[in-house]
């Protein structure tokens, strides 16, 4: 089969590799229809190299046809069509009985002290094989397949694996329950999306980001849409100066206006991989200017909610301006399984609630995951969601 692999810091390709089989008796295989790239997915591109191997599949946003099914699956057939959320987990554990799939005990990575397996995301994870290919084994395939009707188009359904319940989580974790002001930094494809949830349940919401192209989209979604420049004062300065009730932290370690750890990544990103995990490990830091903007724009009693990856454990924090602003973090992988009954209603209207159909920006084949994993990066051609459809 064709499969998207990492080949090296800003080096994907598409290349030829063995067809997956079932392995397990609870396993099936998908012939993939969509995958997509999400922004996640660009950290491996740029910065998790010590923690992949040259070959590694990529990708955790899929959906398609079911082709084989092993003896002990249950609820799924040939034929039949699914997603495929990308935390991978057993659906019995204490953790996912409490809709906590993201940490899953049955799929933990001990080794590294990490939460589920995921699907194409690094030994830290599980280094499970991902779907940005033609074909997909899935683990657990009666919890990890989210079964989908056949009537209306993959992208309608293809954002349930990932970006949708991550933006919905968000928006869940910010605890607000009446009308308020909801602000988003970084309007990527979970900042839209979690910024149009915030829209339809009546939140003034302000979206921040410096891409032209991404602050359009938001615009025709209800959302207002600054630049960002001195966005902490004008944030305060348009809430009778408290600050906002919420923030949505949709960026993550990647921030722009962190040239110390902009610095830290590159440095360890040139370190021979044996040298570069135990500091990724122990003494990683993140570029924290959204983090800390964060802090600054929300009111006090004022909820942050983190929907963006972060992974140091040698990060700064102001502690003592959190501890005085009396502020709640919420944060974390999402847990999709948790939250596709609230979501199918709006991915299945006819009205499209969410605007589903206004998010994808680039669509392909395999053959142009390189070129398109390079544009997602850069931000050019207005590149905000990318769709690769295999078959």
């Amino acid at each position: 089969m064709k499969a998207v692999t990492w080949q090296g810091r800003r080096h994907v390709a598409v290349t030829d590799e063995p067809d997956p089989r079932l392995e397990e008796p609870t396993d099936a295989i998908v012939r993939i229809t969509s995958t997509a790239i999400c922004g996640s997915d660009l950290h491996l591109y740029e910065l998790f190299g010590p923690f992949l191997d040259r070959g590694d599949i990529l990708g955790h946003e899929s959906m398609g046809i079911v082709e084989a099914v092993g003896r002990d699956v249950v609820t799924l057939r040939p034929g039949d069509r699914v997603v495929v959320p990308f935390n991978i987990a057993c659906g019995r554990c204490f953790m996912c009985r409490r809709g906590l799939q993201s940490q899953c005990e049955t799929t933990q990575n001990d080794q590294y002290g990490t939460g589920a397996s995921l699907f194409g995301y690094t030994k830290l994870y599980g280094q499970v094989p991902g779907g940005q290919a033609e074909l997909l084994r899935v683990p657990l395939a009666d919890e990890n397949t989210i079964p989908v009707g056949t009537d209306l188009p993959d992208e309608r359904y293809l954002f349930l694996s990932d970006i949708l319940p991550t933006a919905w989580q968000a928006v869940e974790y910010t605890g607000l329950s009446e009308p308020s002001t909801l602000v988003v930094l970084g309007l990527g494809p979970v900042g839209q999306l979690a910024a149009r949830i915030g829209v339809q349940r009546g939140h003034r919401v302000i979206g921040i980001d410096p891409v032209p192209e991404r602050r359009a989209m938001a615009v025709r979604h209800g959302v207002e849409a600054w630049e960002g420049d001195d966005d902490v004062s004008r944030v305060i300065a348009h809430t009778q100066g408290r600050g906002a009730d919420a923030v949505i932290d949709a960026v993550g370690l990647e921030a722009h206006g962190s040239p110390f750890a902009h610095a830290a990544h590159a440095v360890t990103a040139a370190l021979p991989d044996a040298l570069a995990r135990p500091v990724m490990e122990n003494t990683g830091v993140d570029r924290l200017a959204a983090l800390h903007a964060s802090v600054d724009m929300v009111r006090r009693g004022g909820t942050i909610s983190i929907s963006g990856v972060y992974v140091g454990d040698s990060d700064v924090m102001p502690m003592k301006t959190m501890f005085d602003k009396q502020l709640t973090l919420r944060m974390g992988q999402c847990n999709v399984k948790r939250w596709i009954d609230d979501l199918r209603p709006y991915a299945e209207a006819d009205d499209d609630p969410l605007g589903l159909d206004d998010l994808v920006t680039h669509r392909a084949g395999l053959a142009d995951a390189p070129d398109l994993y390079e544009k997602f990066q850069k931000k050019d051609d207005g590149c905000i969601k990318v769709v690769l459809q295999p078959s």
